[in-house]
């Protein structure tokens, strides 16, 4: 128990500082709060696979103009109390400078990684996406983009209905050619809450920054999701 304080410490700064450490110097910034509200359903298949849906809204524009909207789909398999993997599909519309909505494209594939260490739980995640935007629209046939998508989470179990917990994310384009390892990161606190074993809410505070661009974005977002388990 006595080591699981550092190790906490140790990764959260080496995953804040690899995306730091590609950063250059920025002359201008954008800055703009959002708000992401999701309802998220979880059925059981068979033993240890699991069907998603969700639906989720995000407004920008200082919570002014639907930014995005989509819906996704996947499963889920936990291969045992430490490693699951998920595949999942997303449609989404998200609105664009000349004023209308985008449709895009998205599949993904995940592997998860989690270890409890009373009263924290610590996971990682590895994320590899491609998407395509602009479907029927886009000039270059729409070409998929690639990302690898890391990420890191804490939780603490204070007690059967309250779990605290903090999470870093890492976006890495893998699409050729592109300059830099690192052009994006997601810092999130947010607690979740069991009603029941069938409904969950979370509630999160998040920020989201560009990284290597001439005028980066930074988006300051609240979330809030609703989970049903049936």
């Amino acid at each position: 128990m006595n080591i699981l304080p550092k190790t906490v410490r140790l990764l959260f700064f080496l995953s804040c500082t690899a995306g730091l450490l590609y950063c250059p110097v920025l002359k201008g910034q954008v800055k703009d709060a959002g708000l992401w509200t999701s309802v998220n359903f979880e059925a059981k298949l068979v033993k240890n696979l699991t069907a998603t849906v969700s639906e989720e809204l995000r407004f920008n524009e200082n919570i002014s103009e639907l930014g995005t909207a989509f819906t996704d789909i996947g499963l889920t398999y936990k291969l045992n109390k430490h490693f699951q993997f998920a595949a999942n599909y997303r449609f989404l519309q998200k609105h664009r400078l000349d004023n209308y909505y985008s449709f895009r494209e998205r599949f993904y594939a995940d592997i998860k990684y989690s270890h409890k260490l009373k009263p924290f739980e610590l996971s990682i995640r590895t994320r590899i996406q491609d998407q395509v935007s602009d479907i029927g629209r886009a000039a270059d046939g729409g070409v998929p983009e690639y990302y690898l998508r890391n990420k890191l989470g804490i939780k603490w179990d204070l007690n059967k209905a309250y779990s605290p917990y903090i999470s870093v994310e890492l976006f890495s384009p893998l699409n050729y050619p592109h300059e830099y390892a690192f052009d994006g990161i997601r810092t999130a606190a947010g607690v979740e809450y069991e009603f029941s074993k069938h409904h969950k809410i979370d509630i999160y505070y998040m920020i989201q920054k560009e990284l290597n661009v001439s005028n980066p974005q930074t988006d300051f977002v609240l979330g809030l999701g609703y989970f049903y388990k049936l």
